[in-house]
């Protein structure tokens, strides 16, 4: 043993002589691999070894980790102890030895060492940790480093060791991966034990409720389990009746910015962990604590999450009275921690950015924590020949890159008005004239019309540029916009101005009291003689016998007509006009029967617009 103690802890690299010292004392089977049985004989001789220089370092009195560190050079030598814990490292990674072998021996090396040994030999599984995290080892040895981990917790003060309790909790957070389930309460189980202890007799001569002070801290009990509260109604109805207790309690007596600035612990609760006194003498002093009150009633929303979770089973569901119990519940503790000085809303929001960021990690445990990690996408291999270079483009694709490139070499390129401009009524309504023309022979179910923002998009242009074909979209549709020199000659007189319109809009004028000029007398003379549309004869004829009836009334009447008679006559008169716009395409009756134009009544424009177009 001495020879091989001598060999394995020579100065140096390992790489120098680790390889050669195992196969000198071992002589394995293999020359760089050994064996199960191998193995095991060389974990016997390395724990021996380093039970004798744990011994020798507690004999000497000098911590476990600087125990045979060399006085001339302190700052880059190491002690025994590290120097062997690297030798196997180096061979575990190498694949010499088994793997796990590390992580024995440092589980050996905490259960030997002090508490305060401990926290150098931590130390050193830190300085390691991506080492030992890598897979080949990891593998190997995670149990035993959870084991290790845990009964070192278990060996510490939470109270007097906080901050190397956080330091192993947070060792294992990076340590394992985030999708082990090794370190996830899978079945929701509760801490139990954590009993909350306090005073059920009132002492002599106590000066506060004491009723209270126990309703406060018999909170405690179903903080510590809420699950018990979903079973038994008779405790939610012992919980709410407390909690309203306490909260009216919080309510009568709230805090002042003065107070809170006077009596907050946040700043010195950050060097040190807080577990309050369940003294009743203390009960006042703690009303008056901003961080006391907060601590409650965060507790009581941590309660309220639990509870508003989908459960698992029906027994856990929560009913519905006590969801609306929960609710208001829930909105009188978050007024009290806004009203709780100091930064009550500062506080209140990031409370609750807390909790639904919780909610993520509750449905990810419930859903059997699936893996967070990705594998990489295999590269698929490519011959040296066929490896073609990916071209690199100025603005990241050939297109932006073209553009930019005929930008450069015409500078009027952008400023050309070309570039961007408003079509007109005539080029831009030429697709759908096309497809009106029954010669094309397009599809009724390929046409323009058939696109909602080509006509929403032309309606636009009409009614900027051409007011009076926009003016035909009532009675006609989107069709009925087309202008009337692109349409072919059958489809023209379809969609042509009636004489009844002209005659309409005529009169209209006339009652205005306006004579018309002589051009635009001309011009819709002219207008007339251009391909009038034939129209039924009976049809045409029915507002002139109208307004020869008109005539007739009030020449027998001998008396000018009144403003109620000229109004009836006027209505009568429009009845005609509307009876002869009709298309011939329907038969008209003429036995007094009423003709329907336009929509109907409660039919909306776009309902008639639609109607339309189909």
């Amino acid at each position: 043993m001495e020879e091989f103690k001598t060999a394995i802890l020579q100065p140096g690299s390992p790489e120098n002589f680790a390889l050669q010292t195992v196969q000198e004392f071992i002589k394995p089977q293999r020359q760089t691999k050994l064996v199960q049985d191998e193995n095991q004989l060389l974990e016997n001789m390395l724990r021996t070894l380093l039970q004798e220089l744990v011994s020798s370092a507690a004999q000497s009195g000098e911590p476990i980790m600087q125990y045979g560190q060399s006085i001339d050079n302190e700052e880059s030598s190491q002690g025994l102890i590290p120097h062997l814990l690297d030798v196997v490292l180096y061979l575990c990674q190498r694949e010499h030895i088994e793997g796990g072998m590390i992580f024995q021996l440092l589980e050996d090396l905490t259960e030997m060492s002090t508490m305060r040994n401990c926290k150098d030999v931590f130390g050193y599984i830190e300085g390691k940790q991506d080492i030992l995290g890598k897979q080949e080892l990891f593998a190997r040895g995670k149990l035993v480093m959870l084991r290790t981990c845990n009964q070192l917790l278990r060996r510490l003060s939470k109270a007097n060791d906080v901050v190397f309790c956080g330091r192993i909790l947070m060792f294992l957070a990076h340590f394992f991966p985030l999708s082990e389930r090794s370190a996830v309460n899978i079945k929701g189980v509760f801490n139990t034990s954590n009993e909350t202890k306090y005073e059920k007799d009132p002492p002599e001569g106590i000066s506060i409720d004491f009723n209270y002070y126990k309703t406060l801290w018999s909170l405690q009990e179903f903080f510590c389990n809420p699950a018990s509260l979903t079973v038994s109604p008779a405790k939610w109805q012992k919980y709410t009746s407390s909690l309203k207790v306490v909260l009216d309690t919080f309510e009568a007596q709230p805090l002042s910015e003065e107070e809170g600035d006077a009596n907050n612990l946040e700043e010195e609760a950050a060097s040190f962990n807080i577990k309050y006194l369940t003294s009743s003498n203390l009960m006042g002093l703690e009303l008056k604590d901003p961080s006391f009150r907060r601590h409650v009633l965060v507790q009581c929303l941590i309660l309220f999450d639990y509870l508003k979770a989908p459960g698992k089973t029906d027994k856990d569901v929560t009913s519905e009275t006590m969801k609306e119990e929960i609710k208001s519940c829930e909105e009188r503790v978050k007024k009290l921690l806004e009203m709780t000085p100091p930064k009550g809303k500062d506080f209140l929001r990031k409370i609750e950015h807390i909790i639904e960021r919780e909610k993520n990690w509750v449905w990810w445990k419930r859903d059997g924590c699936p893996p967070f990690e990705k594998q990489p996408a295999e590269k698929k291999s490519v011959q040296e020949g066929n490896r073609k270079r990916r071209p690199r483009w100025r603005l990241g694709n050939k297109e932006l890159s073209q553009l930019w490139k005929w930008a450069d070499q015409n500078p009027n390129a952008l400023t050309d008005p070309q570039r961007v401009r408003t079509p007109s009524i005539t080029e831009y309504w030429k697709p759908l004239a096309e497809d009106m023309d029954p010669a094309a022979g397009i599809e009724a179910e390929y046409h323009h019309k058939n696109n909602r923002v080509y006509c929403w998009k032309g309606l636009r242009f009409s009614a900027r540029q051409d007011l009076e074909g926009f003016s035909k979209f009532t009675d006609l549709g989107v069709e009925g916009v087309v202008p009337l020199e692109i349409l072919a000659p059958d489809v023209r007189s379809k969609y042509q101005a009636k004489p009844s319109d002209r005659s309409k809009r005529a009169k209209k004028e006339e009652a205005k009291g306006g004579p018309q000029p002589p051009e635009e007398a001309q011009a819709a003379s002219e207008n007339d003689g251009e391909g009038a549309r034939p129209v039924d004869v009976e049809a045409s004829a029915a507002p002139m016998e109208t307004d020869a009836a008109t005539v007739n009334t009030s020449q027998d009447g001998g008396s000018p007509p009144t403003p109620e008679e000229e109004h009836k006559q006027n209505s009568d008169t429009d009845v005609g006009q509307e009876a002869g716009q009709l298309e011939t395409d329907g038969p008209l009756e003429q036995d007094g029967e009423a003709v329907e134009t336009g929509t109907g009544d409660g039919e909306t424009d776009a309902e008639a617009d639609i109607e339309a177009v189909s």
